[in-house]
């Protein structure tokens, strides 16, 4: 048995070639064929791949979606952000709870069943959402959550729980999947038909600089939320020293609140092939990575058929359209539940094949990034528009958004409104108008950007969305009256704590330190002092962290109290007797008063 045990990681480890930079893709392996990937089969792993036992450990233990410990067959992770616990998400908890009898984080005896909270897997348009290994399950109810637990002790396997596909490709049976696209609004970009091929074409009838002229032209700004200009980008990293360069595209689309990348890996990978594969020739790349986060492992199958059905058409491999000397390639880069990887440094680590650690810039990675090589990481929805570009011309899509921002945005809308999904824009739209087409009659706060964005009020409803207004990476979350701003941003503030890395201590405990104070304002203890000291803590949280997650994470607490002060205003009270309100004088004298057998003369009452 332990033969045959160190047989199979072997052969893994070779299907991999033995490359320790494809430590990912090794050790998702295992987890997936053992339920865990214990510690002999990390010795085993490092022996194969020549590095270190505690390389491989590292990898493990920082990734949710592994572990060293095992899991049972069926890891059933029920989403709990914000969004699902609006739609009901703790009645589909208690359900699994009781028809497991486990609580989450536990094992059922007999090593069957494993229950995990998880954060937003990409599903808020149709919570409560959960995953059970892959599959992915929406709009449950705790009726549903029974039926699913019943259904795989009686079958034994999680295809028999798909009992409705979805609209789309999620219908293809690559993909074979219950989720809807919600498409409600299609724009002359993302949505529009592109024949594959024919943008690659013209960008080949131009030279790679050329190619670069006219997406810096067009103005077009990256997509994921930074809104750094592509084509300024794409020049860096052309001009960086070394002959090879790297394309990689961002689909880790961790952010909560947003899936709006989610329909474009469904209905248009096409196109966003077609757009690395421009990007590859403008910057002289023979490889591209497509990092896809390991939420989205179910339309695996379905992204490779796509891209070997483009090898087959020549707009792929050796030599693309017959043009010597134009190699390229694309690799699907699986994730394993990381949010820090949505950051490009983060990202380029776990591609590396490690733990996925934000690196120290400078060097930026246009400089040096995949394995030390000028690399430009660009987002899904970025490439999706300089396939249209090349094609329709860059006069084309600067005619359209606003002056700073060209173009058309996908915005994924969820939360109290009747139209929940993904609307493709104009930038340059207000949020009012937004709020309209959602189907939002009584928004009272709109939290824009995600938790790393910012959270509005209505005095702010008139701005318009663009990186110049109010700039958002795609998510937006509605929230009506009957919704506390307070506990959205604690709830926001408990996901940063989750997912900070820890490397660096303005974040890993400046942002405990903000979410205790924000705990004890909604206890109704705070001091009009502890609002001042958010900011200030805030602030120096902001400033003082490493990476773009400590960087955005105040931000929950930092624009609520910009917007929604009175909210806070309303529970912090002076302390006139010069006692600490967060203090009980009576619990802690009682223990002395229980020695001595009497209650305290000074503090009777």
């Amino acid at each position: 048995m332990a033969e045959n045990f160190e047989i199979a990681i072997r052969e893994i480890c070779k299907r991999n070639a033995d490359d320790h930079t494809r430590m990912m893709d090794i050790v998702r392996e295992v987890q997936q064929l053992f339920g865990q990937v214990s510690g002999s089969a990390m010795d085993i792993i490092a022996d194969a791949v020549n590095s270190h036992r505690v390389e491989v450990e590292s990898v493990v233990s920082f990734y949710s979606f592994l572990s060293e410990k095992p899991k049972g067959k069926f890891v059933i992770r029920l989403c709990n952000d914000v969004i699902d616990k609006m739609q009901g998400v703790d009645k589909v908890a208690k359900a699994f709870q009781e028809e497991l009898g486990i609580n989450f984080g536990e094992s059922t005896p007999d090593g069957k069943f494993t229950l995990e909270w998880t954060p937003c897997i990409g599903m808020c348009d149709q919570a409560p959402a959960a995953l059970v290994n892959d599959k992915m399950m929406t709009r449950l109810s705790s009726d549903s959550a029974r039926e699913i637990v019943q259904s795989l002790k009686e079958n034994g396997n999680e295809n028999r729980l798909i009992h409705m596909l979805g609209d789309g490709n999620n219908a293809n049976p690559l993909v074979n999947s219950m989720v809807s696209n919600n498409i409600r609004e299609k724009g002359p970009v993302i949505f529009a038909n592109l024949e594959a091929g024919k943008a690659i074409h013209k960008a080949l009838s131009m030279s790679a600089v050329e190619v670069i002229r006219d997406v810096k032209t067009a103005r077009l700004r990256g997509r994921g939320g930074a809104g750094f200009p592509t084509g300024m980008k794409w020049e860096f990293t052309r001009g960086a020293e070394g002959d090879e360069k790297v394309v990689i595209c961002n689909a880790d689309e961790g952010e909560p609140g947003t899936f709006k990348d989610r329909t474009i890996l469904t209905e248009r990978p096409d196109l966003m092939f077609e757009g690395m594969t421009i990007a590859g020739y403008a910057i002289g790349a023979r490889t591209g990575v497509l990092y896809l986060r390991g939420e989205y492992a179910y339309l695996r199958p379905f992204l490779e058929k796509i891209l070997a059905d483009r090898r087959n058409a020549k707009l792929l491999g050796m030599s693309i359209l017959g043009k010597t000397g134009f190699d390229f390639d694309i690799r699907i880069q699986m994730g394993a539940g990381a949010y820090i990887c949505g950051e490009e440094t983060a990202l380029i680590s776990s591609c590396e094949g490690l733990r996925g650690d934000p690196k120290n810039r400078p060097p930026f990675p246009a400089q040096k990034g995949y394995l030390t090589l000028p690399t430009s990481v660009n987002n899904v929805e970025t490439f999706c528009c300089v396939a249209q570009i090349l094609d329709k011309g860059a006069g084309w899509f600067a005619e359209m958004g606003s002056t700073g921002s060209t173009g058309t945005k996908l915005l994924s809308i969820s939360g109290d409104c009747t139209r929940p999904g993904v609307y493709e824009l104009p930038f340059g739209i207000t949020v009012a108008e937004m709020l309209v087409k959602a189907g939002a009659e009584d928004a009272y706060a709109v939290q824009m950007g995600g938790p790393s964005g910012q959270l509005i009020g209505e005095a702010d409803f008139h701005r318009k969305i663009c990186y110049d207004d109010v700039a958002t990476g795609g998510a937006v979350m509605i929230f009506n009256k009957d919704r506390n701003p307070l506990e959205i941003a604690l709830e926001f503030m408990e996901f940063f704590c989750e997912e900070s890395c820890g490397y660096c201590t303005p974040c890993r405990a400046g942002n405990e330190l903000i979410k205790e104070r924000l705990e004890v304002i909604l206890k109704g203890e705070g001091t009009p002092d502890d609002l001042t000291y958010l900011e200030q803590l805030g602030k120096t949280v902001a400033v003082s962290s490493r990476c773009g997650l400590g960087q955005t994470s105040p931000n929950p607490v930092l624009t609520s109290l910009k917007n929604f002060r009175g909210e806070y205003e309303k529970l912090v009270k002076e302390n006139k007797d010069g006692m600490q309100r967060t203090f009980d004088i009576h619990k802690a004298l009682a223990t002395g008063e229980e020695l001595q057998g009497r209650k305290s003369v000074i503090y009777a009452e």
